[in-house]
């Protein structure tokens, strides 16, 4: 029976950075338990490559919430990362810190510690930003990021533009001094590879003797000595392995599935474990609750003007763009589908930005299955606006469906469910039309093709992006993280309440959402959560 000193389950956003901070000083040993495999396949690494990702059970959980009466009944596709780096191997790259405001939020709700400016150094240590080093952005640290403003397509200038034609300002750095604003998105990336969390954190670790990793390694139980944390009980090549730890159990294996083991291991809703004959080892109401994600809607127009999708369709241009990456890790290949995009206020008496743009330079009206189709846009020159929103007030639940590690947990998502998320999104579709009839945009639209312009009243607008909208793949807040056992899961040290040895360090831990992208989050929270690991056991 193996025994290290810290078990880490799962090696995605954050649990790749706990593997290596806590290996780094080469004290202690660390597993790390990874239930997918490799990243090393080439839709992985290739950028765009991620809509090959989008449905490929070898990379991704594929997990599928319940019918939501919120999304006109739609049970909404969630891919999540089942691979090393997880989420951040096939995610759209795009690096957002968030406001500072949440944090400062996060901070005030009674979390010392993670208050802005306590994470901004942390940000600045880690990120090795192309656009060099000022008081907000780092260089020189492991997470390599891409400044994009030199290769953007040429429409995304039109779309900046249109942006200050509305009445937005134009924002040089998005994790600078402000949010708000149209810009240009930096992304994850280097020499043209993404760069995930595994490239950056996790594979410079497993060169060290003190970090042994097992992949296709299924947590199924936390096992415990009482009240505390002894080991990992999974499930690799079809037999139980157990693993113990001599110091902590650090569970990093995200928002669906940080819950879903937490409760097959005894730890939730006294009632649901009971129902499943689950053993109850610490009665936590909480765990599962205040799920949050952010919601998104594409609104597509025809152009008169050439987009990607002339060069990414037909058969020479597939040629031309793999031709140009294969040699020179350049072009559209090298890039996210989100150029540029930007925050705003729905109406004035928002404090702050409440939603988010993304600009794309081509469109994908027609659908092709079994992949999401960025690689085969439509025979037309097309581009959309899309939007999500940024601080939605619907939550939902992730609970256990049975006590088989192996099923996938039963997702509630309650879209749109409250009257203020309905408010709020039915303003920001407006305001992308209006966007789009700026003059910048305006004078090359040939026509609206989604919603379509016989979409005009307010109840029309409604029903559109209930059909419509889905999640932007940023669930957090299942485990989240407060001071009040009675109110949240583990303490601002990320310490499960009422049982030692256990931590999560992940999305989960989530007081609220934040506004923007949620990756640069999830890694700065594995980042502060292993050096407060590291200070307790000093």
């Amino acid at each position: 029976m193996q025994t290290s000193d810290f078990i880490v389950v799962g090696a995605g956003s954050a649990g790749s950075v706990v593997a290596e901070r806590l290996s780094a000083n080469g004290r202690f040993s660390v597993l790390v338990l990874e239930a997918g495999g490799s990243d090393r396949r080439f839709y992985v690494q290739m950028p765009l490559g991620y809509g090959k990702t989008f449905f490929d059970p070898a990379v991704n959980w594929n997990y599928r919430t319940e019918p939501d009466p919120g999304l006109n009944g739609n049970a909404d596709h969630w891919p999540r990362g089942k691979l090393l780096g997880g989420s951040s191997s096939i995610n759209a790259m795009v690096w957002i810190r968030g406001a500072a405001e949440d944090y400062d939020a996060w901070a005030a709700a009674g979390n010392p510690g993670w208050a802005y400016a306590d994470l901004l150094p942390l940000f600045r240590q880690f990120e090795d930003n192309e656009a060099g080093a000022d008081q907000w952005r780092g260089r020189g640290g492991p997470l390599h990021i891409t400044d994009n403003r030199a290769r953007i397509h040429p429409l995304t200038q039109r779309f900046l533009k249109a942006g200050i034609e509305a009445g937005l300002t134009l924002n040089q750095d998005f994790n600078g001094a402000a949010q708000e604003g149209v810009g240009i998105y930096q992304i994850t990336t280097r020499n043209g590879r993404r760069m995930s969390a595994s490239r950056a954190f996790l594979r410079p670790a497993m060169k060290r003797a003190n970090v042994r990793l097992e992949t296709h390694a299924l947590a199924t139980k936390i096992l415990f000595d009482g009240r505390r944390a002894a080991g990992v009980e999974y499930l690799r090549n079809g037999r139980a392995v157990t693993a113990l730890a001599g110091r902590e159990v650090i569970v990093s294996a995200g928002t669906v599935a940080t819950p879903q083991l937490l409760q097959l291991s005894g730890i939730g809703p006294a009632g649901l474990l009971q129902r499943f004959g689950i053993p109850v080892v610490h009665a936590s109401a909480h765990v599962g609750e205040n799920l949050q994600d952010h919601l998104g809607i594409n609104y597509t127009y025809k152009a008169s003007l050439p987009t990607l999708n002339q060069i990414l369709r037909p058969w020479w241009g597939k040629l031309l763009v793999g031709t140009q990456y294969l040699l020179l890790r350049r072009g559209p290949l090298s890039m996210s589908m989100n150029q540029g995009g930007g925050f705003f206020r729905t109406d004035p008496g928002q404090p702050r930005p409440n939603m988010q743009l993304y600009f794309q330079a081509f469109s994908t009206v027609i659908p092709r299955l079994g992949e999401r189709p960025i690689l085969s846009p439509d025979p037309w020159p097309g581009f959309s606006i899309g939007l999500s929103n940024c601080r939605p007030t619907s939550r939902g639940s992730i609970t256990i469906r049975s006590p088989d590690p192996r099923d996938h947990p039963r997702i509630v998502a309650n879209a749109y469910s409250t009257e203020r998320d309905v408010s709020e999104m039915l303003a920001a579709v407006k305001f992308v039309r209006r966007l789009a009839s700026m003059p910048a945009l305006a004078g090359i639209i040939e026509a609206e093709m989604l919603p379509g312009p016989a979409c005009l009243t307010d109840d029309e607008l409604v029903a559109d992006f209930r059909a419509r909208s889905g999640t932007v793949y940023h669930p957090v807040s299942t485990c989240r993280m407060g001071p009040d056992p009675s109110r949240s899961v583990v303490d601002p040290r990320l310490k499960v309440h009422g049982l030692s040895s256990l931590r999560i360090v992940d999305a989960s831990i989530f007081p609220d959402s934040i506004t923007g992208n949620t990756n640069a989050a999830a890694i700065v929270t594995g980042w502060k959560g292993a050096q407060m690991i590291l200070e307790d056991w000093q």
